[in-house]
């Protein structure tokens, strides 16, 4: 089976080494005992791994040669502080890291203001977070980052919530093969409660030519302020379903009201 060539930053993926688990091993008490050039080669032979993670971020709408180089920092650092002593496999311990490099890269670059102070602890608090897990290969609990920091729990939990990527409301969630479940469907708005929401947009006339179902559909999202999940356990039929009878209704309501 031959292997599509794909070059990103000037390196022929198609030919990449892949290593075994002893191969690793090797190079990695080669590596600690000073040998450079396995280090070299443990970089070399890890960068499938990268391209693995990179894959989740492909719809940031960031270039792929960036997200690669930002992962190799990841990975260099997961292999110089990587501990033979630990019973873990090295991708376990690598692609946390690999992630959290991308992602702090994807924050530092984020049009999206957030207070100095919030940030201030948020990195903080990310530094403790790496280095308990390069101690013990285990994901530490906001509970003990607060306590390390002696700030309040909630103050670990706000800053990095504020520091996390935004989601588009148009990003598709869910697909069976017809209309996707975007973010936005599975929103409530208790605004739209207001009689007087009715009122201004007029859909009365709208309305009276849908059919039963598609009106109590409607009602429910956007006058009752319903999701679209609650929606469909109300009137027993799946979310796919509720979806693409509320777009249906909603471009039949289109040719009769004139917005």
């Amino acid at each position: 089976m031959t292997r599509n060539k794909v070059e990103i930053c000037g390196v022929d993926t198609s030919k990449l080494p892949v290593l075994k688990n002893e191969e690793m091993r090797e190079l990695f008490r080669q590596m600690q005992a000073g040998d450079v050039s396995a280090r070299e080669k443990l970089i070399n032979g890890n960068l499938r791994l990268v391209l693995s993670v990179i894959q989740r971020f492909n719809n940031r709408g960031e270039y792929v040669d960036d997200l690669f180089q930002v992962g190799c920092i990841g990975l260099m650092k997961s292999i110089d502080n990587f501990d033979l002593s630990q019973n873990v496999k090295f991708s376990t311990y690598a692609v946390p890291m690999i992630i959290g490099e991308i992602r702090r890269y994807l924050r530092d670059n984020n049009p999206i203001r957030v207070s100095r102070s919030l940030r201030d602890i948020a990195y903080k608090a990310l530094q403790v977070r790496e280095k308990i897990m390069t101690e013990t290969a285990k994901e530490p609990t906001a509970e003990e980052i607060a306590k390390i920091l002696d700030v309040p729990h909630e103050d670990i939990v706000f800053a990095l919530d504020a520091i996390q990527d935004p989601v588009s409301l148009f990003e598709p969630i869910y697909n069976d093969g017809g209309d996707p479940i975007y973010v936005m469907d599975q929103l409530s708005d208790e605004k739209n409660r207001d009689t007087h929401w009715i009122e201004e947009i007029a859909l009365k006339e709208g309305l009276r030519r849908l059919n039963e179902r598609e009106k109590m559909i409607i009602r429910k999202r956007f006058f009752q302020g319903k999701t679209q999940m609650e929606v469909a356990e109300e009137i027993g039929i799946s979310q796919a379903q509720v979806s693409r009878l509320e777009k249906a209704a909603i471009k039949q309501m289109n040719k009769n009201v004139q917005w």
